[in-house]
């Protein structure tokens, strides 16, 4: 069963209850909008969260620590509330008098008191009568349509936490000074390279150019802004930039260049064109180049390189995925990172997987950043990442970007450092590859 309720719905409502997750129950399109099918699914799970829709664009319900079930009497419960969303924000409306927070009917689904009923009487309705023991506008509950076109019961599962971490950090800060002065000596394989290309591909928002600032940060020893980035619905970068990282105020450059792109877009004719990933890959863009999303890059453009070295083109490419995001990644937008793979797996280079946003995923995260590798949830995510982008979960690293921080924190900086580290262990790779073929070319 495909949830309604998005991701970021049911983060919001979770806010609400603490470090939880909700797993879909009932689902009237499928199972009806009558007591018989609500209860087969429903009696006995607990707690859940109920949700009505409406064609007006309404999403409402509530919420009960009480299970299901058809006695026809009352049932306290001192934790019970009804809510509604207004854009992303939810409005909650607390039982007033628990006592008579729900009542067991067996003809109806979710039945709140006298006050709101979803899939009424066996219909696709909803029965609405604020003012008995919950305190709600009508109007903005549910906009006064009382005509469901779903309704859905999740059942509100704990998000467990593994007892050991399965993959093994070590959140010390000689390890972070460690892992500095690797990337600081680090030399890539191939002679005719001194410095790591590394691409960042993903859409709008996902923090590419938050990746950049965040790595820059930590070599410079306090939050940098360098690029430009923050929250927008189109892409704030316009131009394909090639970032250096210096190592401090006045250092000397680090052994990677950081390419940032336009973001992708759903819609088609805007964000990164996909011609241009060919064009990027190749070497062929000159740094600073305006982005036309309606038309690729034409050979005869201004400062088109047309004989790129192997110092030029692009060594590793990284997809940077919001985790919040995951489960809801438009179609469209699958189908162009699907493109884009394509292409990269034909070049034969290198692709990661950069999570960002993982404590605002996961609150067990958001705690303390070391429980990333604790967190269930966390590990659902990178596997279903990597199965919509076409890596192995070896290839997705999740890192958390400074977005709001005055200062460093040495955990983030270690997650960030890793992830340079997983980079230069790609293109190793690459690099090798490319020698052994030339070498089988001269001596046939």
């Amino acid at each position: 069963m495909n949830s309604k309720l998005t991701s970021s719905q049911q983060k919001t409502i979770c806010s609400q209850l603490g470090r939880f997750k909700l797993r879909l129950l009932y689902k009237a399109s499928i199972h009806g909008f009558n007591g018989t099918g609500f209860h087969q699914q429903c009696d006995n799970h607990s707690p859940t969260v109920s949700v009505g829709f409406n064609a007006s664009g309404y999403v409402f319900g509530g919420y009960t620590k009480q299970p299901f079930s058809q006695t026809g009497q009352y049932s306290p419960d001192d934790q019970a509330f009804l809510f509604t969303f207004n854009g992303e924000k939810l409005l909650k409306y607390p039982v007033s008098n628990q006592v008579y927070a729900l009542k067991m009917s067996g003809n109806c689904g979710p039945y709140f008191g006298e006050d709101l009923v979803l899939a009424y009487g066996g219909r696709a309705q909803v029965h609405s009568a604020p003012g008995n023991y919950y305190n709600f506008n009508a109007a903005e509950m549910h906009g006064n349509d009382i005509q469901l076109t779903e309704c859905e019961v999740y059942e509100v599962e704990t998000i467990s936490e593994f007892e050991k971490p399965w993959r093994t950090v070590i959140w010390e800060n000689e390890k972070r000074v460690e892992m500095m002065e690797s990337i600081r000596l680090y030399c890539p394989p191939s002679k005719s390279v001194t410095r790591v290309r590394v691409l960042l591909i993903g859409p709008v928002g996902a923090g590419k150019s938050s990746f950049f600032n965040s790595i820059n940060s930590v070599f410079k020893g306090h939050v940098s802004n360098q690029a430009i980035a923050g929250c927008s619905t189109n892409s704030l970068t316009k131009q394909f930039r090639t970032y250096s990282i210096k190592d401090g105020k006045g250092g000397n450059p680090l052994p990677i260049i950081l390419c940032d792109t336009m973001g992708l877009e759903e819609s088609t004719g805007a964000g990164l064109d996909i011609d241009d990933i060919t064009s990027i890959l190749e070497g062929h863009l000159p740094d600073s180049y305006q982005f036309n999303p309606t038309a690729p890059l034409l050979s005869n453009a201004s400062g088109y390189q047309t004989s790129p070295g192997l110092s030029d083109k692009i060594h590793c490419v990284a997809y940077v995925v919001d985790a919040c995001k995951v489960s809801i990644m438009p179609a469209k937008l699958e189908q162009k990172l699907e493109a884009i793979r394509r292409k990269v797996n034909l070049m034969g280079i290198p692709q990661l997987v950069l999570l960002t946003k993982v404590d605002e995923a996961c609150s067990l995260v958001s705690k303390d950043i070391r429980n990333i590798y604790k967190s269930s949830y966390i590990q659902e995510i990178m596997q279903e990442v990597g199965v919509r982008v076409g890596v192995p979960m070896s290839c997705v690293v999740p890192v958390k970007n400074y977005s709001k921080e005055f200062e460093l924190d040495q955990n983030c900086d270690i997650l960030l450092l890793t992830a340079i580290i997983q980079m230069f262990r790609s293109t190793d790779g690459y690099f090798d590859d490319i020698t052994d073929r030339l070498s089988n070319v001269k001596t046939k």
